[in-house]
């Protein structure tokens, strides 16, 4: 199976780029956009300046449990930059969605509470809402940054070359993010993760 059917099969459908989009970044974007996959896993990630953005982490179930989706994270992290990534909030149905949570407050991730992301779907035309995870790299970080850094990488990564790629545009980063100082819910203390 290669890199794209694991990821395919694992992400819903509204989360996932198309196998060319991503292949597009890889080659147009290649200075940022990188690819990490060995036989048990795929890490597709953004390396800004002062960020690394997770768009996809796979881990096979084989290999769940073992440490390898923490091992990647943990040569993410010795970049000393903000890690950034898009969660699906918790869905009772699913348990994967909570384990997800689990393992990034383990890895030190903190809740960008006050940030809003939900943009529709290309391919069920859906709104879908996530939640913005983040780790770090210095206390000086705020939810402000990770918001900017979150409109980068809309604007940069999801939404490039979308009309041609797609045959329609996806929505304005205005639409999709907003910063709401004063309605934060820590989804971690919600969960009691």
């Amino acid at each position: 199976m290669n890199w794209y059917e694991k990821l395919n099969q694992y992400f819903p459908i509204e989360e996932m780029k198309s196998k060319e989009h991503i292949e597009v970044l890889l080659e147009d974007k290649q200075e940022i956009y990188k690819k990490d996959e060995g036989p048990d896993h795929v890490l597709l990630y953004v390396e800004g300046d002062e960020f690394i953005f997770v768009d996809y982490l796979f881990v096979s179930k084989k290999s769940r449990g073992q440490g390898l989706g923490r091992k990647l994270i943990q040569k993410l992290q010795k970049k000393q930059k903000t890690i950034l990534l898009e969660v699906e909030p918790v869905q009772e149905n699913d348990d994967d969605t909570f384990k997800r949570l689990k393992f990034y407050k383990r890895e030190g991730f903190k809740h960008a509470s006050s940030i809003s992301y939900s943009r529709k779907s290309l391919a069920t035309k859906e709104n879908t809402p996530m939640e913005i995870l983040y780790w770090p790299a210095n206390p000086s970080v705020d939810e402000e940054d990770v918001f900017d850094f979150m409109k980068e990488i809309y604007s940069e990564i999801h939404t490039y070359k979308d009309d041609d790629l797609y045959g329609k545009s996806y929505q304005d980063v205005e639409d999709v993010l907003s910063l709401n100082a004063g309605q934060e819910t820590d989804i971690f203390k919600e969960m009691e993760v």
